[in-house]
């Protein structure tokens, strides 16, 4: 999949990537219910982002690290602290069998890494792994395994149609142990409450 990102400069208003996406109480496809999704491009050719609040079941980094053959089972009680405390998120419903690194803007490839917004970077190859392995990665990562994506304004409808709602992105938000707190997190960003939007789901 090619990203397209209109750079800070020249984007036009209205246009997501960067932001947090909230799904609406009233979302019933199941597997965007309760989801707060990082977007990581968002343009007139559509749009793409990780699903941060769903992690992925029975999978953990290190078990990752084996099946990619980046690490021996052998030499995993060898790996820093830090490969621990990364978590593996169900990114979205496309390309589920692919990883996406989002991470802290202190690691960069170069041709590999996709600077986003706010010191948040996205990295699709085996390399950013390869680094977290020997303790050369970012600061912050989170990997996630497929992403959401949108065709040329589906994003727009479906927010028009109440679908959705946005914040402000924060590293909590993103990276964040607290995976499952943080559809609660994310609308107390923007002062609201699940009870508020609940009663009015209900009217149209």
């Amino acid at each position: 999949m090619k990203i397209v990102r209109s750079s800070r400069s020249d984007r036009p208003g209205g246009y997501l990537d960067g932001q947090m996406l909230i799904a609406m109480p009233s979302m019933h496809d199941e597997r965007f219910e309760r989801s707060v999704i990082y977007m990581c491009a968002h343009s007139a050719e559509g749009a793409m982002g990780i699903i941060v609040n769903q992690l992925a079941p029975d999978i953990q980094f290190s078990d990752l690290l084996v099946q990619l053959e980046i690490v021996p089972k052998a030499e995993l009680i060898q790996l820093p602290k830090t490969v621990g405390a990364i978590r593996v998120l169900r990114g979205g419903p496309v390309e589920t069998g692919r990883g996406f690194v989002l991470h802290s803007a202190d690691f960069f490839i170069e041709n590999s890494t996709l600077p986003i917004d706010e010191g948040i970077c996205l990295t699709a190859t085996l390399d950013i792994l390869k680094a977290i392995a020997h303790g050369e990665g970012p600061h912050s990562a989170v990997l996630a395994l497929g992403y959401a994506g949108w065709a040329p304004g589906q994003l727009e409808s479906e927010i028009q149609a109440n679908g959705w709602l946005h914040c402000d992105a924060d590293p909590d938000l993103i990276f964040g142990s607290e995976t499952e707190a943080k559809y609660q997190q994310a609308l107390r960003k923007i002062g609201v409450g699940i009870g508020n939007l609940a009663s009015e789901a209900g009217h149209a």
